[in-house]
């Protein structure tokens, strides 16, 4: 495993028994580490996904440098879906558990008139069957960066102890329709401020 895709997040861990819900900065200081075990997928061959903090300890980012979906004249029908299964093991301090409260997702599209492009991401907690789902679809022309959030209706916490696997499943999808030319949707970290943040939020076991 790559040096580079193991990152440690500063929390705040307090001693005293806080609420459910409670943000991972109004915690004393600990470590939750955050790792890519597991990459398969259309869009993320191994070594091309990656996990970095964000910044400012309540969080982590997913960086893609390979996932791109296009259709349209010359395109394969191969790459008119990618998609991208990744398993990120996270470690927390003993006595906490971790959610997810909300996710955003960013990513650059280049759609000609006439097609449509969809982006699907789920995520869950590894032997949990609660899972939380995004879809947000866009119609050309549309040239630019976009952006998505996705906001936990109901908090599902990780079964308390020191790691748990989050499983993320991302799609990217292409419907060339009537349109003339190629549409391309990509989530390349290489093209811009491109990246999924997933935030955080700690309670007491």
């Amino acid at each position: 495993m790559k040096n580079s895709n193991r990152v440690m997040a500063a929390v705040l861990v307090t001693a005293l028994a806080l609420p459910l819900g409670t943000p991972a900065h109004a915690a004393a200081a600990a470590a939750i580490t955050v790792e890519v075990i597991a990459s398969s997928g259309s869009g993320c061959a191994p070594g091309t996904a990656s996990v970095v903090s964000n910044g400012d300890d309540t969080g982590f980012r997913v960086r893609y440098r390979d996932f791109v979906a296009e259709a349209g004249d010359g395109a394969a029908l191969v790459d008119r879906r990618k998609n991208c299964q990744l398993g990120v093991l996270v470690t927390i301090p003993d006595g906490w558990t971790i959610a997810i409260a909300s996710a955003n997702y960013r990513g650059k599209a280049s759609l000609r008139s006439g097609a449509t492009a969809l982006q699907r991401t789920s995520y869950y907690w590894q032997g949990s069957s609660a899972t939380q789902r995004k879809d947000a679809t866009f119609a050309g022309p549309l040239n630019g960066l976009w952006t998505t959030w996705d906001v936990a209706p109901v908090l599902t916490y990780a079964e308390c102890g020191s790691q748990s696997v989050l499983n993320v499943n991302t799609e990217l999808r292409i419907d060339a329709g009537a349109s003339t030319g190629v549409s391309t949707m990509s989530m390349n970290t290489t093209e811009g401020d491109v990246d999924t943040l997933f935030n955080f939020s700690l309670s007491h076991c």
